[in-house]
């Protein structure tokens, strides 16, 4: 029997949702996989469920599990960045699990490929909770147990060039530009730069999309996957995520877009610091 760990770098899970969770390990459960949570799982000091220190020393507790085969972070927010200073690199280097999250944990996932050179996932397990569950399960377990890669192949189309390679880096445009001018970056060059978005308008984006071109950003990759950008879609915003990224790149970058990576229910996952080919 396999054996998972859930833990949470970014904000802690509310009391509330407890139940929830109870239904998240029985699914992964009938999959026969043993489920194990960290002690940093709910809410406890405001929206935080530890310290930084407290948070990272839970995820490194399950990196030093040799039973521990894949780790899964259900959390999302704010607070992921915080635990980077406090992770054993080292450790993590010479282990052969991997690690899941999304949104704020781009954070986690881009540091431990900068830092280590190993890929994590860009993936939700929660997403086994929700709409799309029947299609999700089956992608997981083809995927997580079988060692499949449906879950990994998300269909989408250029809208600038025909093909790009690299290794992908990125994710939530927001949070991983949390990571500019840190050791725990990646470097872009020749990079695949995923990026996608929960919250914030044609404004924010663009704004980010500034920070991401002063940092050369744009010069560097080999091309750019977008993924969705829920409220800019919901809001039908007008310039579009599309015509945001045409109006700051190269005229010869490839663009490509996918409507299956991000925060959606039927999002699927894409491993990050892995070689791809679109």
């Amino acid at each position: 029997m396999k054996k998972i760990g859930i833990v949470c770098c970014s904000n802690g899970q509310r009391k509330l949702y407890a139940e929830k969770l109870n239904i998240l390990r029985d699914s992964l459960q009938s999959f026969g996989l043993q489920v194990v949570f960290s002690d940093c799982i709910y809410e406890k000091d405001g929206v935080s469920c530890g310290t930084a220190r407290e948070r990272a020393q839970a995820l490194m507790r399950f990196y030093e599990d040799e039973e521990i085969t894949e780790i899964f972070d259900i959390s999302g927010g704010d607070l992921a960045n915080g635990v980077l200073p406090y992770l054993d690199y080292e450790r993590i280097a010479s282990s052969e699990k991997r690690f899941w999250g999304y949104s704020d944990l781009t954070t986690v996932i881009n540091a431990i490929y900068a830092k280590t050179g190993k890929a994590s996932v860009l993936y939700q397990v929660r997403n086994l909770l929700y709409e799309d569950k029947e299609r999700q399960r089956v992608n997981f377990y083809n995927t997580v147990i079988e060692r499949g890669k449906q879950l990994f192949q998300p269909e989408y189309h250029f809208v600038q060039g025909s093909r790009m390679r690299g290794v992908v880096v990125g994710g939530n445009i927001r949070c991983f530009l949390k990571l500019a001018g840190t050791e725990y970056m990646p470097d872009l060059r020749d990079k695949i730069l995923l990026l996608e978005g929960r919250s914030g308008t044609a404004a924010q984006m663009e704004t980010y999309l500034c920070q991401l071109q002063q940092l050369g950003a744009f010069d560097k990759v080999a091309g750019v996957l977008l993924g969705t950008f829920t409220q800019m879609e919901a809001e039908n915003c007008v310039p579009t995520m599309e015509m945001l990224v045409k109006r700051m790149v190269r005229s010869d970058l490839p663009i490509a877009v996918t409507r299956e990576i991000g925060h959606g229910a039927d999002s699927k996952g894409i491993v990050i610091g892995e070689e791809r080919e679109f």
